[in-house]
This record gives C-alpha cells, structure tokens and sequence, in this order.
C-alpha cells in the first residue's frame, strides 16, 4: 500500500497519530525503529542543520524536494512535509506538490503566511489574505497526482489578527476542501478547546507540540482525548 493511502486510511481510526520531527534519512530510519507511524519533515529542522539559520524562509523548492526524496528512499513510512508557503503563488503551489509528492510526501502542509515568512512561534509574521490562501488551497487540490495525498492548511493568523480571525480563516479552508487542518500557535487551553469544539467532526485537527513555543505542551494521549487527528513534535 502507498503511503499516502496508509496515512489517508490511518486517519478514520480515534487514535491519534504521533509524527516526529525529522530532517533527513537517518532520522526517518531512527523513528522507524522507533515504533513510529508516520513522520514529520519540519522546515525549521532542514534549515536548522542544513544552513545552520533560523526558520525565515531561506530553504528552496529544490532543497526540499531533494530531502523528501531521499527519505522516501530509506523508509515506507508516511512523511508529512511542511511546504512553508508553497513557494509563491497558486501556480507555484502547483508546482511544490507536484515535485513533493512525486519524491514521496504523503502529506504537504501550505500555510497563510507572506514572504518572507518566519518560523509560526516567532513574532512579526505577516500574512496573505484569506482568500488568495482558499486559492492555494484548491490549486493543491488540482494538482495532486494521488487523491489519497493530503492537503494540509495551516493559518498563522493568531498572532498576527487575533484568535478569532484566524478561526474565520480556517473555515475557509474548510471549505476550500482541505484534508487536515492545522490552527498554528493557540496560546491557551481555551483557545484549543474552542478550535477543537469548532471543528470537531468536520475535518481531521493537526496540532504543533515545539517546545518552546506559544501553544501549552500536552501529552498525545491528551490531545487525542481532545479531539486531535495528528499531533506532530517537529523539534
């Protein structure tokens, strides 16, 4: 079975999915043995030890792609891929899923962030407008080869437009027909409780556990009492 059909299917069952952060072929081989199901490739991680900088958009399409390629090549494990902003604009996002799932990802996470964009925890994000992101979202969707290959939304609108703008956004995700949605950086329980209440039911909840960030740290058992899909420890 193709991975992309094993994380698609994985996805009906309650238990949550518990991806770690990876950023080449030994870490994917090392998570494997580890026991784990699926795996995330973190852009911070590649450009933490690729190019030793921080998380500001300096790693390519090209750079990507290649990572993802030869993880695909080491493990059958599904891979979930952080895309950043896709690159551009819709007509590159078709591009970067293209190029991303013909190297292996199962999974290609777009966010709703401008260029350059900034690690989803730091301050001074900026953002695209709600419905250029719909657009992205829906070119994604069209430029898939596999309909079994997910298409994540990810809004960073918290911190820049306040919690309950970035909830109007993720509707429209929603509705755009995303797969997996993924609300970036809640700073509270409340506010995961009130994304959880909004969405549960409707669309597979992704959740970001990197220490040190904005969002509280919660066990994966919790969360999937909460109502996570999948909940991913990029660092």
């Amino acid at each position: 079975m193709l991975p992309q059909k094993i994380l698609r299917d994985r996805l009906n069952h309650d238990k949550i999915i518990v991806t770690p952060g990876i950023y080449d072929a030994f870490g994917a081989m090392m998570a494997e043995r580890a026991g784990f199901e699926a795996l995330y490739l973190s852009g911070a991680s590649i450009a933490y030890t690729k190019l030793g900088r921080p998380d500001i958009g300096l790693i390519t399409l090209d750079e990507l792609a290649s990572v993802v390629g030869t993880i695909r090549e080491r493990t059958n494990l599904p891979t979930i891929v952080d895309a950043d902003t896709g690159f551009g604009n819709a007509l590159n996002v078709q591009r970067t899923v293209q190029l991303l799932e013909r190297n292996g990802a199962a999974g290609i996470q777009l966010e709703d962030q401008s260029l350059p964009k900034r690690c989803g925890h730091l301050d001074g994000k900026t953002l695209i407008s709600a419905d250029e992101m719909n657009g992205k979202v829906k070119a994604a969707l069209d430029a898939r080869n596999n309909e079994d290959t997910l298409v994540i939304a990810r809004t960073d609108a918290i911190g820049v437009e306040g919690y309950e703008r970035a909830m109007d956004r993720a509707i429209g995700y929603v509705e755009a027909g995303a797969d997996v949605l993924f609300i970036e950086a809640m700073q509270s329980n409340e506010q995961i409780a009130g994304a959880v209440k909004q969405f549960r039911g409707k669309i597979p909840l992704l959740v970001n556990m990197v220490e040190g960030g904005k969002t509280p740290m919660i066990p994966a058992a919790e969360l999937e009492k909460k109502g996570f899909s999948i909940v991913i420890f990029p660092g």
